[in-house]
């Protein structure tokens, strides 16, 4: 496995969130626009959605010459933007776009769902030599997380089936980034206990 190399937190952090950015951006400025390409025509929001694209790319690609490596979450992201991005373009309908985000997530609940049915803890698998934690903690963690994701999806389907395409991008863009992170947070002190510290050189 290829060994990740150093790289400032804050141009990670602009490489990771700046394409969502671009496209909240990009749609507030093109969202009353028509465009017709190819004799069809197409809304502000599904050009944004095509620009995002690949901005996410090369974003990712940076990232990746800079890092050497790409999170599979990164990775699995990028592609269901890529399927879903094609979708919504080649049916002219933006609903794809949004489902994207409910799949998204409830994949990811299915996925630590599957986990838990089996005894186990995917996310440890993913995470455990980023966050040492006992068996235990993950399991908690991989119990809230499970439904952590859930609600998201149900809020995600909920958002865009009954509010304006406005209000979706907006929380897509920060609501749910937000409140996903701020779980994250509250998860990880509530179970600094199970934490294992790395032993120092001297054995101490």
């Amino acid at each position: 496995m290829a060994e990740e190399k150093p790289i400032n937190p804050i141009t990670k952090q602009v490489l990771e969130l700046g394409p969502t950015i671009a496209f909240f951006l990009i749609y507030l400025k093109i969202r009353d626009e028509t465009y017709v390409i190819a004799g069809t025509e197409y809304t502000g929001f599904i050009i944004a959605a095509l620009v995002f694209v690949p901005i996410l790319l090369v974003a990712m690609g940076i990232l990746w010459m800079m890092t050497g490596k790409l999170s599979r979450m990164q990775v699995f992201t990028a592609f269901m933007v890529i399927f879903f991005g094609g979708l919504t373009a080649w049916f002219n309908d933006e609903r794809f776009f949004k489902m994207k985000t409910t799949i998204v997530y409830g994949l990811f609940a299915a996925l630590l769902g599957i986990g838990l049915l089996q005894g186990r803890s995917y996310l440890a698998y993913v995470m455990n030599e980023l966050m040492p934690m006992r068996e235990e903690g993950w399991m908690i963690l991989t119990r809230r997380l499970c439904a952590a994701f859930t609600v998201l999806a149900v809020a995600n389907e909920v958002v865009w089936r009954t509010m304006s395409t406005d209000a979706w991008v907006k929380i897509e863009t920060f609501a749910f980034p937000v409140a996903l992170m701020a779980f994250l947070m509250w998860q990880f002190m509530s179970l600094s206990d199970y934490m294992i510290e790395e032993e120092k050189p001297d054995g101490r």
